[in-house]
């Protein structure tokens, strides 16, 4: 088998289908057809076949000729308005449709309800589609009870009905999937049984047993202005989950809303403002991730201050990048008033500036998107050895500022960095403090390449360069064994990951990492 696509479908995937069906959604929600049935026009539907039809036969795996599997994605909820002409266009055919369903417990009697999946198997079978397998998430196994009544009432064969039931973490799910032979009933749906292998997981097994044994802390700031939603930074939750494993240390997260560690906090709610500085201080490394807009930038200033000043291991994404070079203009420079001209239009020293290709009046479609290319100008540099000594790296972006080019001589003379910069040279990737453990900022955002075998060769750095010290304890109260690997004579090492085939090496306290081509393939 030559490999499989996954494929994510949604309404904006195909810009004319989005742009005509949101002009229905729009009037529904204006009133123009309440009481009226949402006739799907014919042509989105051909248009999302065609779109199916022409991304499915994409090599994905370097080999000529089209994958032989595609996995599609048909998210939300059936019934919703918006998902209306994706399940119109999916008809029968050479398709296996998995049916993801709830099946809550009640906790006063512990009895598992069927009710929901049967109503939600109810509906799509209305709508023309019969799951073939259902997959039913619930707090525990199914019971053979449950399972009987489900394949009696949904009509599908009970060897084909899986569960979903609370694990120590996701990376189980691959593993609880084998074991109740999920496989094999796609493999049958598909008629692919006669060619397909027995599943070799046993590199992934390994490193399931490792993410739950492990003890020895480390411990993130999240410093965001999104925390009271975890979600938001999801990709980056996972890129330091997929480090903190390869280098053998437990993940501790803690939140810190950028915004708490600012004066006015300290003047309004006191507390709030010493609890949030106490998780700082109790971290073992600072990240500072992207976002928009003007508040809590000056909590995140001071966050990249106090990691700067104090030795703090930190990584900053995108907007992140863009505080750490405000915040050195203004402590280092003496350019107090130094900003981004999206925080501030009219200051004097604008170390961010709007790029010149963007546009200020049409924000849609005009951000620097997708993956670009990045070239080290400092190939003695933390991040390039990190990456493996490659002359360049593809990385995904997604911003509409940048460093201010005409500024970095000023830069580079007080002694920030600028080690990685666009086919150019005049648009700044990459940022370190050669005199710091590790002080690294990025304009793109690496976590999106970062996979639970192959982490982010940055976040690795920064797992890696953590190390516990005379911290002041988190206000939460957990207390931490100390971890003596990490930084060594004020050099990076790394830690001995999992045997996956990575080789990550250290010699006389300095770093020598053999990890990526920087092309989004992993040696």
């Amino acid at each position: 088998m030559s490999g499989f696509l996954d494929l994510t479908l949604t309404r904006d995937n195909n810009i004319t289908t989005g742009k005509i069906y949101q002009s229905v959604i729009d009037k529904e929600r204006k009133g123009d057809y309440l009481g009226k049935t949402v006739q799907v026009v014919p042509h989105i539907t051909d248009a999302i076949q065609e779109w199916i039809e022409r991304v499915a036969i994409v090599p994905v795996d370097g080999k000529e000729g089209p994958a032989d599997v595609c996995v599609i994605e048909l998210g939300g909820t059936i019934g919703d308005i918006e998902s209306m002409p994706f399940i119109e266009a999916l008809g029968p055919g050479n398709f296996c449709l998995v049916h993801v369903s709830l099946v809550p417990v009640l906790n006063v009697v512990g009895e598992q309800k069927t009710k929901p999946t049967q109503h939600s198997v109810r509906v799509l079978r209305g709508q023309g589609l019969t799951p073939n397998i259902l997959a039913c998430r619930s707090t525990k196994a199914l019971e053979e009870n449950v399972k009987a009544k489900l394949a009696q009432f949904c009509h599908v064969p009970a060897e084909n009905i899986v569960t979903l039931y609370d694990v120590p973490n996701i990376w189980h799910i691959p593993l609880l999937l084998r074991n109740q032979k999920a496989h094999e009933a796609i493999l049958k749906e598909l008629n692919l049984l006669g060619v397909a292998r027995e599943p070799n997981l046993k590199e992934w097994t390994t490193r399931t047993e490792i993410s739950s044994t492990l003890h020895d802390a480390v411990r993130i700031a999240m410093v965001g202005k999104y925390t009271g939603l975890s979600d938001a930074y999801l990709s980056v939750l996972k890129a330091l989950l997929h480090a903190s494993v390869a280098c053998r240390r437990k993940l501790v997260v803690d939140w810190v809303a950028a915004g708490d560690l600012e004066d006015v906090t300290a003047k309004e709610s006191p507390e709030v403002h010493k609890d949030a500085w106490d998780l700082l201080k109790g971290a073992d490394g600072v990240l500072v991730p992207g976002g928009f807009g003007d508040r809590g930038v000056q909590g995140k200033i001071l966050a990249a201050k106090y990691a700067r000043e104090n030795k703090v291991p930190f990584l900053g994404i995108c907007l992140g990048m863009q505080i750490a070079v405000i915040e050195f203009a203004r402590s280092v420079l003496g350019m107090l008033d130094a900003n981004s001209t999206e925080f501030d239009p009219e200051t004097t020293s604008p170390c961010v500036v709007f790029m010149p290709e963007g546009s200020k009046t049409h924000m849609g479609g005009t951000m620097r998107l997708g993956s670009r290319r990045t070239y080290f100008k400092v190939t003695d540099c933390k991040s390039a050895k990190l990456y493996g000594n490659v002359p360049f790296v593809d990385e995904r972006h997604r911003h509409r500022y940048e460093v201010n080019p005409d500024m970095i001589l000023q830069f580079e003379n007080a002694g920030l960095s600028f080690v990685g910069r666009d086919e150019t040279g005049r648009r700044m990737e990459i940022i370190e403090l050669p005199a710091h453990p590790y002080f690294v900022g990025v304009q793109f955002h690496p976590e999106f390449k970062s996979r639970p075998g192959k982490p982010s060769a940055l976040f690795v750095g920064l797992i890696a360069a953590c190390r516990r010290s005379d911290k002041i304890p988190p206000s939460n109260g957990h207390v931490m064994k100390p971890i003596t690997n990490g930084i060594s004579n004020g050099h990076l090492t790394m830690v001995k990951p999992h045997q996956n085939g990575h080789a990550f090496k250290s010699s006389n306290g300095s770093l020598n990492v053999v990890y990526s081509n920087g092309n989004g393939k992993h040696l």
